[in-house]
């Protein structure tokens, strides 16, 4: 065997035992390192003393209404036709009144057609469901109210029930509505009339009114002072 191949054999088996040696051998001890960079906490603070004050509260700004409004103690009320859609127009009148009169209380109501047309009104809706009512069944009540046959109009309106039954509703709500509408827009300050649409055949304007109501409510106050020997 020469050199070389001594050589390749020797070095495997140098290292193989050097590893077997290694095994057995105890790791060396740690060497403690310092830490060259030291961490410096801030500087603290100073804390300011808290000092007891009194918090500001917003203050409430007081009403513009001192010993009450011109309009205190009066009552203005709008009667008013609620089948006509005269509700809107009221509404605003009552917003300028309470506007322009503070302290004001401005009630509104339906005003109610006449009687009679209240009554038959009330006649409209037993006439519908009476049509209704013949409609379906017409076959069997005509002979009990004495009839051989029923009237040649009942096998028309029961050709079509649905077109028969749609157009009596339909008609019977149009000639309700037409009964209960007034046509009313009745404007009382106190108790008494100021203003009246079923006389005047118009609208009150907002300044027309106010001018109403506002010389109203001056003349009240006129009054009281006489009477009273004080003036309001």
């Amino acid at each position: 065997m020469d050199r070389a191949q001594l050589f390749l054999l020797g070095i495997p088996m140098f290292l193989f035992c050097t590893d077997i040696v290694n095994l057995f051998i105890p790791p060396p001890p740690k060497v403690p390192t310092t830490n060259q960079f030291h961490y410096k906490p801030p500087n603290p603070i100073p804390q300011q003393p808290i000092l007891n004050q009194p918090l500001d509260f917003p203050t409430q700004k007081p009403s513009g209404i001192v010993g009450g409004g011109i309009g205190l103690g009066s009552t203005v009320n709008i009667n008013f036709c609620s089948s006509c859609s005269y509700r809107g127009n009221a509404v605003t009148m009552k917003n300028m009144l309470d506007t322009s009169f503070p302290g004001i209380n401005v009630v509104l109501a339906n005003h109610p057609p006449p009687l009679p047309k209240r009554l038959l009104s009330k006649a409209v809706p037993v006439v519908q469901f009476g049509i209704f009512g013949t409609i379906m069944a017409g076959e069997q009540i005509f002979p009990r109210l004495g009839y051989a046959a029923p009237p040649p109009w009942f096998y028309s309106l029961r050709a079509n029930k649905f077109r028969s039954i749609a157009s009596t509703w339909l008609l019977g709500n149009f000639i309700q509505s037409f009964l209960l509408r007034s046509g009313a827009f009745e404007v009382y300050c106190n108790g008494e009339l100021v203003f009246s649409k079923l006389k005047e055949n118009r609208f009150p304007s907002e300044i027309e009114l106010r001018d109403l109501v506002g010389r109203k409510l001056s003349s009240s106050r006129v009054v009281d002072g006489i009477g009273g020997g004080v003036w309001s």
